[in-house]
């Protein structure tokens, strides 16, 4: 889904069609800040600079994202 034409009737019928974790998702990566932090996180731990499971989780309670661990 594009990020620029949020409002347009295609994406308006598509985002209608998510569930609510694919909805939160959609919103959170059309935020400006969570999306630098996000980069800045990972150009820490692509330098080395931070424990990867660390920073990680580190994002995840900022942001207040639950993930499913996959059996």
């Amino acid at each position: 889904m594009p990020i620029s034409d949020w409002q347009s009737p295609e994406t308006i019928e598509q985002l209608n069609r998510l569930d609510r974790p694919g909805f939160a998702a959609e919103l959170l990566r059309r935020n400006t800040t969570y999306r630098h932090e996000y980069a800045q996180t990972l150009r820490r731990i692509a330098r080395g600079d931070t424990n990867p499971d660390e920073a990680r989780s580190n994002l995840a309670r900022r942001w207040g994202l639950r993930f499913c661990l996959r059996p």
